[in-house]
């Protein structure tokens, strides 16, 4: 059996496996989409969302892409959180990274990625920003786990930052907005950065004729 062949397998079983224990299982999840939280993750195929939160399909709202970042040029990010945040009516916006991420770790050497380079350039912003923090610890694993906390807090800083969610706090005051961190190694959350509707984030990023 090829490997294709074995996902559609799994699937069948999986299905399956659904319907046994919930018969209308998914004529229920067919009807609506009422996620409460939109998860803006990293493409790494260890870190599947519904998986380490122990949700189940229609509970998230999910975007990867490569160190779960918030880049304000990417429309298919801002699409997906525009429809998220206005439609779907998310309550919290979740921006999660994980230690030992394959794009922080390119991000920081030298070597020429091809096209790859445009978005790893907004990681080596994050470590300039940080440089002298992150050369102050002593090996280059805390350096690059450290990194990786960073990096989750400049995205939730760059969601803050688009007119997208600064429109859905002032009309609606929601949702919040939230940065955590992944350990492969233990499969525990860490809480990084949290940012709720009537913080404060600078003027020069605040927009007037929302």
């Amino acid at each position: 059996m090829n490997s294709i062949d074995k996902l559609f397998l799994e699937n069948k079983a999986w299905a399956n496996e659904r319907r046994k224990d919930d018969p209308s299982y998914f004529k229920r999840l067919s009807k609506i989409q009422r996620p409460e939280f939109l998860w803006i993750g990293c493409s790494d195929s260890r870190v599947p969302a519904n998986e380490i939160t122990g949700t189940d399909p229609g509970e998230i709202f999910v975007h990867r892409n490569i160190a779960n970042m918030v880049v304000h040029t990417d429309l298919n990010l801002l699409s997906v959180l525009g429809y998220a945040v206005h439609h779907l009516k998310v309550q919290h916006v979740i921006v999660c990274g994980h230690y030992g991420c394959g794009g922080v770790k390119a991000a920081v050497t030298q070597h020429n990625f091809g096209i790859i380079n445009k978005w790893l350039r907004n990681i080596k912003d994050v470590k300039r920003l940080h440089q002298s923090e992150i050369e102050q610890l002593p090996t280059e694993e805390q350096q690059l786990n450290r990194l990786v906390e960073l990096n989750v807090e400049e995205q939730v800083i760059n969601l803050a930052k688009t007119s997208i969610i600064q429109k859905a706090w002032q009309y609606h005051h929601r949702p919040s907005l939230h940065g955590w961190v992944y350990n492969l190694e233990d499969g525990l959350l860490k809480k990084i950065k949290e940012i709720q509707p009537n913080d404060v984030i600078d003027d020069l990023y605040c927009y007037d004729n929302l």
